[in-house]
């Protein structure tokens, strides 16, 4: 399933400065329900985003109308615990584009990539910027550039470059999944097995 281009981004960001997130507190398990990516953006951090009547936590940032933008900037160590795919699906339904964070778990990471979300690993110090300038000002922007593999804080100027697989990089720019990927060198693929 192709996914949207990545090449620039810039938005304002959505700060969840909690450690430690696992997949579970992403999308409860009682959400698995279903195999098809669509709908798991509703129950997002569900069991911090509602209370047990099913309404808004007004104390939780997804319900706070002063944040908003296609980028989660969250606090060290996002996405550990179980490898359920769901939780990069739901951040990516939700609208998200983009994560950042101090540190991710590996799973999570490469789930992400897999469907369209650019997880950027930046140092602890440049995160604790980011969240301080979005505190001052909550229309505090970041640029994300896949190609200079660059994330700017545009308040500050300030740079740090991330890392990512150059197969995943142009899958992202290009909007490909894996089997977009083999489906795009499908001539190549038939052209190989003819020669052999």
């Amino acid at each position: 399933m192709a996914y949207d281009k990545f090449n620039i981004l810039k938005s304002t960001v959505v700060p969840l400065p909690t450690e430690n997130v696992d997949t579970d507190q992403i999308i409860p398990a009682r959400f698995l329900k279903a195999t098809e990516r669509e709908g798991f953006g509703d129950n997002l951090f569900r069991d911090w985003r509602y209370d047990s009547e099913g309404n808004p936590k007004a104390d939780f940032v997804l319900n706070d109308a002063t944040y908003s933008g296609k980028v989660l900037v969250a606090g060290k160590n996002f996405g550990s615990g179980s490898s359920r795919e769901h939780a990069a699906w739901a951040i990516y339904d939700y609208g998200f584009r983009c994560v950042v964070s101090s540190f991710f778990a590996d799973i999570f990471k490469n789930n992400s990539l897999n469907i369209g979300i650019l997880p950027v690993t930046v140092t602890p110090e440049f995160l604790d910027e980011i969240f301080a300038e979005v505190e001052k000002d909550p229309s505090t922007e970041v640029e994300v550039d896949i190609s200079t593999q660059t994330i700017t804080l545009l308040s500050t100027g300030r740079s740090e470059s991330f890392d990512i697989n150059s197969y995943k990089k142009e899958n992202m720019k290009n909007g490909f999944d894996d089997i977009d990927y083999l489906l795009n060198i499908k001539e190549d693929i038939v052209a190989f097995e003819a020669s052999k």
